[in-house]
């Protein structure tokens, strides 16, 4: 049959598939010959699906408009095809269409599919003369190669030798295991005479080609998913040249999961059933499973338990779950007959919601019945029930009595004008109840209080209380609670309460007579607690004037001080000065100088160190007093072991000079004057000067004429009036010198009587006294 003509000539370079690696850029020339009779407008488009779209990152296939005349020729039309970076390696298909709708309609559209074939990068650039090779069928990641379990899956490899040399290919999978394929290289034809025993190799003369038959059977365990294998060719004649490819291979999932329950014990009396549920993954995937029980009865009556609950199956792997099973409850067990029949039946679900078989395993457990002595418990059980029911009408005509219960004190002992004595009581049966009296008995009378029950609980002890809370309040519609109720008790002393219920128990008719319960219980107000003294001390019973006396005192409940007061007293009674006192808020030092000298401990005020001046001489008893803060009128006090004496000052003479001089070998002239200066420290002393015998003070002077008669020592002496310090002496030896006078020739004149001299210290001297 003769071929069609077509006006419409195509050329297109290259004609072939044509390679790239990802990021590379394709280049198709295309050239369009008119050989028809007319004019004609051609378009030229590309067509091609959603995976080539993403190869080149086409949104619209590229056009170009050809107008050409009767015989014309086109000018070459250059379409460029950018592989994406990121572009996974296969063989992508396309198709070239050339269209001249309006004047060529019954020839067009021309369609020339034509492919991609994106390499690997590690593959090396292919020159003109080395061989390629090519896999067909084509496959990429959105069109792979779907495996059959039930048969290899097989693939040609097109093997192209482009050299000028007889060549030798051999072909690898490097990411398989061997098991994965086989390669079936052609034969040559001379395996039967016994020159070759296994083609190994495919040898290919110059610018022939040739294909190798490649099988895949993964085995039976394989994961089911896309697996993209590389499939390298190895040149003989290139040992260096790296030629890569990848077949891209669907294996289909396999859910084939076998369920077995065998059961170990399916009767039971009172122990548990045992099951044993076998799981063996068939499949090619993962298993996740949880497993349970669901009951094929109306009523759920077991408990179970699986022993793992969750089990993962790998595949072709097995694994079995222990079943425990519990009928319930007890009384459903059957008392006669062949037993209770329980039956359920596995529930599996699948973690990932991916199939399971249809029908999963039944079971069935059979619950024994009783054993005969179980009706002797049956029958007893019975006469129990009759001698309830017995006791119940009897307890209807004999009612429980009413009892007093917990009568006693909130606190068994108080503390004075700080508390009051309340009271607490439980009755149950409290409807029988007709009064209360509560006696009281201790160091004061105290009139009996009644509270009436006739009508029902008191104002007094119920809602009529002025209390925020009721003291008796009804629980259980049985119980009457009382508590915190108030006597009025607040006296120091020991106190003993009666509580006397009366009631009558039961029906009247059955019960005239009240019947009365007591209970008592004692109490004891005590005196108020007041902060007490243990230890009041010095560091020493001996002082020198002028030192500090440190004191040191331990208090106990320092949170019930108000004030701590220190004073002194000599033998004659007098003080020794003002009392110190310190004051305390709520068991906190106000003053700031004794915080630093006082501890807190074990609820007791230490306070070591604490000075005093010692500003009196003599013997002192000190005494500390601790006033309380609570109001108490008691004051509790404690004096120092022994008496503290302060002795006065040493006395010292500072100085006592004659003339100004200290010497103490004076040479005086007579009828010249001698100034005395004395200077003595220190109190309660006596200080004369010798040999006058007055006393003077501890500060003078004196002014004395020196004549023949002037004493050749003179002394100032210091005494300490107690007694207790040793005297002290200053003196000077004097040494009076002569005056020579001329003697004058007497005029003649009558004689005159001699007058004696005076001595001056026969008269009393002007002596400072003191």
């Amino acid at each position: 049959m003769q071929a069609k003509f077509n006006p419409l000539q195509v050329y297109i370079n290259p004609p072939d598939i044509q390679f790239g690696m990802p990021g590379d850029t394709v280049v198709v020339y295309v050239v369009v010959s008119n050989q028809g009779d007319q004019s004609a407008v051609i378009d030229l488009y590309f067509v091609f699906d959603e995976v080539f779209q993403n190869l080149t990152g086409w949104s619209s296939s590229p056009r170009e408009s050809l107008a050409l005349a009767p015989g014309q020729s086109s000018d070459e039309v250059v379409f460029e095809f950018q592989i994406a970076p990121d572009a996974f390696p296969g063989t992508y298909d396309y198709t070239l269409v050339v269209d001249s709708p309006e004047h060529y309609p019954q020839n067009t559209p021309i369609t020339f599919p034509n492919q991609i074939k994106v390499l690997l990068k590690e593959q090396t650039a292919i020159r003109l003369n080395d061989p390629t090779f090519s896999i067909r069928p084509n496959t990429n990641p959105n069109k792979p190669l779907v495996f059959n379990f039930s048969e290899p899956l097989q693939v040609e490899v097109i093997v192209d030798n482009r050299s000028y040399l007889v060549d030798r290919f051999r072909l690898s999978c490097p990411d398989l295991d061997d098991d994965w394929f086989t390669i079936n290289y052609p034969k040559t034809g001379f395996e039967g005479q016994g020159l070759v025993s296994d083609v190994t190799a495919l040898e290919l003369n110059p610018s022939t080609q040739s294909q190798i038959l490649l099988k895949f059977h993964p085995p039976a365990n394989t994961l089911a998913g896309s697996y993209s294998p590389t499939i390298r060719l190895y040149s003989e004649n290139s040992p260096d040249l790296v030629l890569l490819d990848l077949v891209y291979i669907q294996i289909p999932t396999n859910y084939r999961l076998d369920i077995e329950l065998n059961t170990i014990l399916g009767q039971v009396s009172r122990s548990l059933g045992k099951y044993e549920l076998s799981l063996a993954n068939q499949g090619n995937i993962v298993r996740e499973l949880m497993l349970s029980l669901k009951s094929r009865d109306e009523e759920e009556l077991y408990t179970y338990t699986f022993d793992p609950t969750e089990v993962r199956l790998l595949p072709s792997k097995n694994a079995i779950a222990n079943l425990m099973v519990k009928p319930k409850p007890w009384w459903r067990r059957p008392w006669f007959g062949t037993g209770l029949v329980v039956n359920f039946r596995v529930d599996i679900k699948d973690q990932q919601s991916l199939p399971l078989p249809n029908t999963l395993p039944q079971g069935t457990l059979v619950w024994k019945p009783r054993p005969w002595w179980q009706f002797l418990l049956l029958l007893l059980a019975i006469l129990g029930v009759l001698g309830g029911i017995v006791f119940i009408i009897w307890r209807i005509l004999n009612p429980e009595p009413l009892r007093l219960e917990n009568f006693s004190a909130n606190n068994p002992r108080i503390t004075e004008d700080e508390d009051e004595v309340a009271l607490k009581w439980q009755i149950h049966k409290y409807q029988q109840l007709q009064k209360l009296v509560l006696t009281t008995k201790g160091s004061q009378p105290i009139q009996p209080i009644t509270y009436d029950f006739k009508n029902g609980i008191p104002q007094s002890l119920g809602k009529g209380n002025t209390d925020e809370i009721p003291p008796c309040q009804v629980q259980e519609k049985q119980e009457l609670i009382c508590s915190n109720v108030k006597t009025g008790v607040k006296t120091r002393g020991n106190y003993t309460f009666e509580l006397q219920a009366f009631y009558r128990n039961g029906i009247q008719l059955f019960s005239p007579k009240e019947q009365v319960t007591t209970q008592t219980t004692q109490v004891e107000v005590a005196e108020k607690q007041i902060a007490q003294v243990i230890a009041f001390q010095a560091d020493k019973t001996q002082y020198t004037k002028g030192q500090n006396i440190l004191l040191s005192w331990a208090i106990a409940r320092p949170l019930l001080l108000g004030q701590v007061q220190v004073t002194g007293n000599a033998d004659d009674g007098t003080l020794y000065g003002e009392p110190i006192t310190y004051k305390f808020n709520q068991g906190k030092i106000t003053d700031s100088k004794l915080q630093k000298l006082c501890t807190q401990q074990n609820q007791q005020l230490q306070c070591k160190n604490i000075p005093l001046s010692a500003s009196k001489a003599g013997k002192f008893a000190f005494q500390i007093k601790a006033f309380p803060n609570n109001g108490s009128q008691k004051i509790d006090a404690k004096n120092t072991e022994s008496k503290i004496e302060i002795l006065a000052k040493p006395f010292k003479i500072v100085s006592f000079t004659i003339n100004g001089s200290e010497q103490p070998n004076v040479v005086l002239n007579e009828g010249a004057t001698a100034t005395l200066n004395w200077k003595v420290e220190g109190e309660n002393i006596q200080v004369k000067l010798q040999p006058y015998g007055n006393d003077v003070a501890p500060v003078g002077s004196i002014k004395l004429p020196v004549n023949l008669a002037f004493p050749p020592q003179i002394a100032l002496q210091v005494n300490d009036i107690s007694g207790k310090q040793q005297p002290q002496q200053r003196g000077f030896a004097i040494t009076v010198i002569k005056k020579v006078v001329p003697t004058p020739i007497p005029p003649l004149s009558p004689i005159q009587p001699t007058l004696p001299r005076s001595n001056p210290f026969k008269s009393p001297l002007p002596l400072p006294l003191r």
